[in-house]
């Protein structure tokens, strides 16, 4: 005898047995022994169904030699009456040899059949109670995929049914309100229930909650109402329920807590009334399906012999998950003729190709692709060609094609065969992948068995008497609400509307808190949150408040608004409720990560006392439903108090809080309330309003926290045989693993976990490498990611690794993910035992030197700091992260560390905010001036702590660093004067042609340099951004992206900076620097000495980069006009009246040093911006300077 495929062992074990383990031994004393087999149980020999593992992997390993046994215990006992084992692979060298054993036990049960119109009635004659716990559970087995199963009435008309739709076990909820009623869908479990095998249903209530066990998928519900108990259990129902049919199949062991139902029909007992025929055997219809899963998969069949005139009718029903599939076709060699049956975006189609002709092309059906069986037929008649899809005609056509079948046609069903000639077989369509049943050629059944045995047609790579559809769906690997699609060998998680991402939708796509989100470059804004990651807590929505110091979490309530509460004789009491934009779990997960949470807490009281002994008024704040609280913002917990009581400085030293001295006048008790475990405010009664002229208000902040204690739980590892451990990490079928690290060394360890076989672990193995590894049971798989830069460079690096039952993948850094599939069919569960190792292995081998930071898995952050403090060789925490996170300070910010983090210092920078991003702007008037003082150096040499040491480096300057935005509709405008107490001066303005000029005199006995940008129309209310490098006689100047460099004779002996002033300039600043010093972001932000504010400056958002309303600009005239302007300075008064010498202008703001050397200019108009100049360059000679053709003059004081 051959040893080839399509052979097996059969066994019948006579009746229904209880099988829980088989053993293999190859034949005594030869070379034959399998090494792989399948097992396939049956309860009548056809219908056969695959047993697998872990509801996946179905092949067994077998044996090694001839001699050995190896048993296989089951994980659930299988109850089946045959058994098949089917070898897969066998000893090379020899053949197929076996010697099998079966282990188990009797099995008996009590068995129901229903024929559609019978039913069973059970009326229970004790109701329980509502603490007791009720469970109904039975077996059934059915071919029709609708049916119901179970209609169970409770108290005040409220029912329980299970209902079979498509397949599912579904559980609705009735509600009977006379003669209407009305359903609701609680829970669907299951999938292809209809495959006519056992399937095991538990329902267990307890008060309000059910749950609802179909084999081994469980969905739990809870009821708005108790439901009181199961008074009527129904069986197959004469009235179907929600338009249902009724069951049609069998049901075994139906049990109602422990007594027997069935068991009471067949005894006829007086509770149990029967309804139509109900037999107590289970009819067992024979319905031969074979299944198509192979690339190579075919069906050919022969024609029938009383084909001939072309009229025929073929029909089958098939079930798939696949859009694509040929499904059938033929050649016509007489006609020239092609007929394809097939599936094309989950629609049937038929194509018939003629030689010569357009192709005719038919459809009907839509979504074919859903796991159903459905039924298709082809008719074909001498004028007439037709297909329809589950007895609803799609598509006919009328045509003059015929179809001649004949006895000699072959029929090929699912595919081609591979070494099949190209005249008999064409499939340019993909092969099918499902079942088919029911194949009938003009109404004759097709007898599958004989394909089976070879006696009809021919196969190749088929699963005859079985269906091997699987749903991958169900239960579904998709978490956090990703909807799963699927095809025959693989699923789909679509997670574009879950917020999270990866294969099964696990990893979240937001960072975990605020602080995240700001070391990512982030600034303030609305921000989704998910506190667990890959946990189960939602994301949600907040405010992210990111200042310099902390990134503030903002979470809002519906009432964070001062409310006013009026006296009212008829209440003696007022309360309100706060419900936050974050549900319970959201909100008690944000506090417990976060290192500070406060909420401001006011009352306003006029003649309404808080405390005064016995509490008027008091709020409810903590967890869950939270605890009364008789303390109020700014005191401590449990001190009945209010801040002032606490600072001693309440308005009447008899009490402990302000309102309790009930005034006659408005005062207030308000402050902080800082104790994390009496957060957030739930909600707060006020008390003592009903007396006349009793008056309060109220106001409840919104919950805000910052710092996140996870984000920076670090430990540093300096020996490479130190090591943290953790108990065993349980992550089995979905597991991720997030972490950020630094190192100078090239090689380590970074996490490990062993089972008895599995294992996870994750290192850098090379200075530019980071491997993940694991072996879930189908061998080692390594994901490994290779950087373009160095990973020892002791700068901080994320990693983030994630395996489940599809695919593992890798990331370090923002590189390229790496991803490796999973077997199909393979072992799926990570059985892990050890305890879990950090920064090294039980080996002690290849530690990890180097810091670790906030690793978490599975969305939980593990406490390093803690477990280092008690273990050697390791320390808590790990500092220097500005080699890390510098490079967020922009604009000249500095990045200071700090014990967990940094901060970017903005205090040298012209911009503000976390990352000194915001650029500081205002709007200017004529009558607008801002005065900025440095001292002279002999006054800096008197006070040495006057002001920072910074300023004093720019008093001597070899050249000059000025950037600054502007817009404006003024021309000429002058944007910047700084002159020095050796009469030198810098100039930088638009001219009247709309250009930037840079004017230079850093000699006084040298000329005015005149630099023009050549850069036009910059009076045009845009934003526009110039920079202007100097040293020594090299000027660089760049105008929003236009720059040049010049090069001339400028000397500049040494200067003293006096300051900076203008008067008169019309539009928006921006970001003003001048070497170390930001004139405008002191006198907006620091007001007092060195800065001095003439007029309403108001910091605006007018120096914003995209294109804003422009600010009302006031109309400048040209200074040669006689006319004057309403409110100007008389010519021949002096500018800002005796304006100090050494001084720089800023558009409208002034710098001036304390040297009271003086400089006065006289004008012909209000504006001072050197206007209708038209000489190119400016000679000053001696003291005085004259701008040619302008009624302009520039005149110094001598003295």
């Amino acid at each position: 005898m051959l040893s080839v495929l399509y052979q097996w062992l059969e066994v019948d074990l006579g009746r229904r047995t209880q099988i829980t383990a088989v053993a293999t031994q190859g034949r005594y004393g030869s070379s034959d022994w399998l090494t792989g087999y399948l097992l396939m149980f049956s309860d009548t020999g056809h219908n056969w169904r695959q047993h697998r593992q872990e509801d996946s992997l179905g092949a067994f390993p077998g044996n090694s030699n001839a001699d050995t046994v190896v048993q296989y215990k089951l994980e659930q006992a299988v109850i089946a009456r045959y058994l098949r084992l089917i070898p897969l692979d066998w000893n090379p060298t020899g053949r197929i040899g076996l010697r099998l054993e079966i282990y188990g036990c009797r099995y008996t049960s009590d068995v129901a059949n229903f024929d559609s119109s019978s039913s069973l009635i059970i009326r229970l004659g004790v109701r329980p109670s509502r603490t007791t716990m009720e469970v109904i559970s039975l077996k059934f087995k059915t071919l029709k995929n609708s049916g119901t199963l179970l209609h169970a009435v409770g108290q005040r008309d409220h029912s329980l049914t299970l209902v079979l739709q498509k397949g599912r076990l579904t559980m609705v909820n009735l509600f009977f309100y006379l003669s209407s009623s009305s359903g609701q869908l609680l829970v669907s479990v299951g999938s292809l229930l209809d495959d006519q095998h056992w399937h095991h249903v538990k329902l267990e209530r307890l008060s309000t909650h059910l749950n609802l066990t179909v084999d081994k998928n469980t969905q739990q519900h809870i009821l708005s109402k108790i439901f009181g108990g199961l008074r009527t259990p129904i069986h197959g129902l004469q009235k179907p329920i929600l338009s249902n049919k009724n069951f049609h199949g069998c049901l075994e062991n139906l049990l109602y807590n422990d007594l027997n139902l069935i068991n009471l029909a067949k005894q006829n007992n007086h509770q149990v009334t029967v309804v139509g025929n109900v037999t107590f055997s289970c009819a067992e219809p024979v319905s031969v399906a074979v299944t198509f899963a192979h690339s190579q998969s075919f069906l050919q069949l022969p024609g029938l012999m009383s084909w001939s005139s072309g009229v025929f009718v073929i029909a089958l029903e098939f079930r798939t998950w696949n859009k694509l599939g040929l499904l059938l076709t033929f050649d016509l060699p007489q006609i020239e003729s092609t007929v394809w049956l097939y599936l094309n975006e989950a629609r049937l189609r038929l194509r018939v190709n003629k030689v010569g002709r357009a192709p005719l092309e038919l459809s009907a059906g839509s979504g074919l692709n859903d796991g159903q069986w459905h039924l298709v037929e082809m008719n074909s008649r001498q004028d007439r060609l037709s297909i329809t899809v589950d007895k609803d005609e799609g598509a006919t056509a009328h045509t003059s094609i015929p179809l001649p079948l004949t006895a000699e046609s072959k029929l090929f069903f699912g595919g081609c065969p591979v070494q099949q000639s190209s005249q008999e077989c064409r499939n340019p369509f993909n092969m099918f992948q499902g079942c088919v049943r029911l194949l009938t050629l003009d109404g004759q059944t097709v007898d599958l068995i004989k394909v089976q045995q070879r006696l009809l047609g021919n196969y190749s790579h088929l699963q005859i008497d079985m269906c091997g559809i699987i749903d991958r769906c169900s239960p579904s690997h998709c978490e956090h609400g990703g909807r799963c699609t699927q095809s025959w060998s693989t699923f789909h998680c679509n997670c574009s509307t879950s917020g999270y991402r990866g294969a099964t939708c696990h990893s979240s796509t937001y960072e975990q808190s605020c602080e995240a989100y700001k070391h990512k470059g982030n600034t303030s804004g609305h921000y989704y949150i998910d506190v667990d990651g890959s946990g189960p807590i939602k994301p949600q929505l907040v405010y992210c408040n990111m200042t310099e110091d902390t990134a503030w979490m903002v979470i809002q309530h519906n009432n964070t608004e001062l409310t006013r509460v009026h006296s009212s004789p008829e209440s003696t009491r007022h309360s309100a409720h706060f419900d936050y934009a974050s549900e319970e779990e959201q909100l008690a997960a944000v506090i417990s990560q976060s290192e500070h949470c406060e909420q401001e807490l006011s009352y306003h009281c006029r003649r309404s006392r808080l405390l005064n002994g016995a509490p008027f008024s008091w709020w409810v704040g903590g967890p869950d439903r939270g605890q009364v609280q008789t303390y109020w913002g700014g005191a401590q917990p449990g001190s009945h108090q209010c801040h002032c009581g606490l600072q001693d400085s309440c308005l009447d030293s008899n009490y402990f809080c302000n309102c309790d001295a009930d005034y006659d006048e408005w005062a207030n008790d308000s402050g902080l309330l800082t104790h994390k475990e009496s957060l957030p405010v739930r909600s707060l009664v006020v008390g003592d309003i009903q007396r006349p002229g009793s008056e309060a208000a109220y106001r409840v902040g919104p919950l805000r926290c910052h710092g996140d204690k996870n984000f920076w739980n670090a430990a540093f590892f300096d020996r490479e045989t130190s090591y943290l451990h953790f108990p065993t990490f349980h992550g089995e079928l979905n597991a991720d693993i997030s972490f950020l690290f630094k190192t100078t060394s090239s090689s380590g360890v970074f996490l490990e976990n062993l089972g008895i076989k599995d294992f996870i672990r994750i290192e850098l193995s090379s200075s530019s490498e980071v491997v993940f590894s694991f072996d879930v049971g189908n061998g080692p798989l390594e994901v490994r990611v290779e950087t373009s830069i160095p990973l020892n460079d002791n700068r901080w690096h994320s990693v983030r690794a994630e395996r489940n039952v599809k695919e593992a993948l890798l990331r370090v850094d923002e590189f390229p993910a790496t991803t490796k599939g999973a077997p199909a069919d393979g072992h799926i569960h990570l059985q892990l035992n050890s305890q879990l190792f950090i920064g090294g292995t039980a080996s002690r081998q290849k530690g990890f030197l180097g810091c670790i930071r906030s690793l978490q898995l599975n969305g939980i952050t593990l406490d390093l700091e803690e477990r280092a403090k008690i273990t050697p060789g390791v320390r808590p925490g790990c500092p220097g992260h500005c080699s890390s996170y510098s490079y967020l300070c922009q604009n000249q910010g500095l990045c200071a560390e700090k014990a967990k983090g940094f901060s970017c210092d903005c205090g040298q920078s012209a911009y503000t905010g976390a990352f000194c991003h915001k650029e500081v702007s205002a709007n200017f008037k004529s009558t607008v001036s801002v005065t900025y003082v440095l001292k002279d150096p002999y006054e800096v040499s008197m006070n040495s702590s006057a002001w920072p040491s910074s300023i004093y480096s720019d008093m001597t300057l070899r050249g000059e660093n000025i950037s600054l935005s502007f817009r404006t509709l003024q021309s000429p405008a002058l944007l910047l004067y700084v002159n020095s107490i050796y009469r030198e001066f810098l100039a930088l303005l638009i001219n009247k042609h709309d250009e930037l000029e840079l004017r230079y005199k850093l000699h006084s006995g040298r000329d005015v340099e005149v630099l023009s940008s050549r850069v036009m129309n910059l009076a045009d209310g845009r934003l526009h951004t110039v920079n202007i490098r100097r040293l020594a006689d090299t000027v660089f100047v760049q105008v929003n992206t236009h720059a040049i460099n010049y090069s001339h004779c400028v000397r500049l002996n040494t200067t003293k900076l006096a300051g900076l002033a203008s008067l008169g300039f019309t539009g928006c600043l921006s970001a003003v620097r001048f070497n170390s010093i930001s004139p405008l972001k002191a006198a907006l932000m620091h007001s007092g000495s060195p800065v001095t504010v003439t007029g309403p400056l108001v910091q605006s958002s007018c120096g914003s980069s995209s294109p804003a309303k422009p600010y009302t600009a006031e109309t400048t005239h040209s200074l040669s006009g006689a006319r004057k302007q309403p409110g100007s300075v008389d010519p021949g008064q002096p500018l800002v009246n005796a304006m100090r010498s050494d001084s720089a202008l800023i558009g409208g703001e002034a710098i001036h040093p304390s040297n009271n050397r003086n400089i006065s200019l006289k004008y012909h108009n209000q504006n001072l911006f050197f206007e209708d100049v038209i000489c190119t360059v400016c000679l000053v000679k001696g003291l005085s300077a004259f701008f040619q053709n302008s009624k302009f003059t520039f005149l110094c004081d001598n003295t």
